[in-house]
């Protein structure tokens, strides 16, 4: 194991990692976050996502999980005090976690996510909540998408509030953000030169089309809107077809996470009911 560092002050590392909690601009800078919770850090350590720290608490304690991800893990590990490793594990100093992980950021590459002759990829437009954005990539992750991206003005995936509503998921599936619809529709374009003609399927309460009668067993690109706003202008001017979730009841609407959910849901069940060629 590499040699143990300890902090028991906020020196200026541990404000550095504190950072990580809520500024963007520095998880950017540094190309770090925080990896928070037992089943984050596991799919992160099965996954093989690069970590380059890890953070124990300094009172000794470990479970057996802890200790199997210390041997896993070939990373600097930091003993910090406990007060202080509850900080960045948002949580208070009795309940403080026996780890957290400092992993690395990737690059924001469309060409990370390598869809398939049938691919489903999820683009969450200009999305607001952090809690959102980890609970649709919970939902790619589960409904077999092989990707998600997030574009525009958006909240960062890589926040630990979206990291920990993703349980995990963000390890499993690819995670792009793009600066707008343009670097999204370009990367199709060259898709689409090399034979997969994905098709731009927007999700909106005014689509024209139920989710159920439209077929989404070839290569698609779903556009999940806004949660206010739905999709913006640009996005609703690509899509190919814009498709609805029935609904009843008292609701208006659907949360945008859950309506992406359902129709990734949907899309699944149309895959594995479609008959073998």
């Amino acid at each position: 194991m590499p040699s143990v560092h300890k902090i028991s002050v906020r020196n200026a590392r541990f404000q550095q990692w504190q950072a990580l909690l809520t500024n963007r601009t520095k998880r950017n800078q540094l190309g770090q976050f925080l990896v928070q919770g037992v089943r984050p850090i596991t799919l992160a350590v099965e996954h093989g996502w690069p970590i380059l720290t890890l953070l124990r608490s300094a009172n000794g304690k470990r479970s057996g999980w802890a200790d199997q991800v210390l041997r896993r893990v070939d990373a600097e590990v930091v003993d910090v005090a406990p007060e202080l490793l509850a900080e960045l594990g948002d949580r208070e100093e009795e309940n403080a976690p026996e780890l957290i992980a400092v992993a690395d950021l990737p690059a924001d590459e469309l060409d990370r996510i390598l869809p398939l002759h049938d691919g489903l990829v999820v683009a969450f437009d200009r999305p607001g909540s952090p809690g959102n954005v980890g609970t649709l990539i919970r939902s790619a992750d589960a409904f077999g998408a092989h990707g998600v991206i997030v574009t525009g003005h958006a909240a960062d995936p890589y926040d630990p509030r979206a990291v920990r509503a993703s349980t995990g998921s963000l390890f499993g599936i690819p995670v792009v953000r793009a600066p707008s619809h343009r670097e999204v529709l370009a990367w199709l374009d060259k898709l689409r030169s090399h034979g997969t003609e994905t098709r731009v399927v927007g999700t909106d309460e005014a689509g024209t089309v139920e989710i159920d009668a439209y077929d989404f067993t070839g290569p698609t690109l779903l556009v999940v809107g806004n949660e206010t706003r739905g999709m913006s202008a640009a996005w609703r001017e690509s899509c190919d077809a814009v498709v609805r979730i029935p609904i009843g009841g008292a609701a208006s609407s659907l949360n945008a996470a859950v309506a992406a959910s359902v129709t990734l849901y949907e899309a699944a069940r149309q895959r594995r009911v479609k008959p073998s060629a």
